[in-house]
């Protein structure tokens, strides 16, 4: 199941940074994963300052 990020989601985008197969991308207030691009590494979870992505 891909990741997903919270609505503690700050913008930083310290998640977009580490994501080794660029699924994420900035949204509205806060970024988005692609579950289609997302092969559930746990890189995301592991650079956000916040913990605002998580398994969904």
């Amino acid at each position: 199941m891909a990741y997903v990020i919270s609505d503690d989601c700050i913008a930083c985008g310290a998640c977009a940074d580490g994501c080794p197969v660029s699924a994420i991308s900035e949204g509205d207030g806060k970024y988005v994963i692609d579950a289609n691009t997302c092969v559930d590494c746990g890189a995301c979870a592991g650079t956000c300052p916040v913990g605002a992505p998580h398994e969904g």
